[in-house]
């Protein structure tokens, strides 16, 4: 737990996994007790060397075309007609 082992090897590679290896565990209320009282470290991005700028330049924002409203059909029949006749899709 909480640690890392860095290994090299020579590409190309095959890398399996056992199904246990992400099996979460359940957390109990001592350790939630005790989590409480752990002071947090707050880190800077400038600490871990990371460039915040942003990559995206905004050239334009433009709203979206209005759209018209639908049309209410009482039955099934009246739907299939209307695809028929005026949309022509069916």
């Amino acid at each position: 737990d909480g640690g890392s082992e860095v290994l090299s090897l020579t590409l190309p590679a095959i890398i399996t996994t056992d199904l246990r290896l992400n099996e979460p565990r359940y957390v109990t209320l001592p350790n939630i007790m005790k989590a409480k009282k752990k002071p947090l470290e707050t880190v800077k991005p400038e600490d871990l060397g990371v460039d915040v700028a942003p990559r995206i330049k905004t050239l334009k924002v433009v709203e979206p075309p209005v759209r018209s409203a639908g049309i209410k059909v009482a039955d099934v029949a009246a739907l299939v007609d209307k695809l028929k006749n005026e949309a022509k899709v069916i």
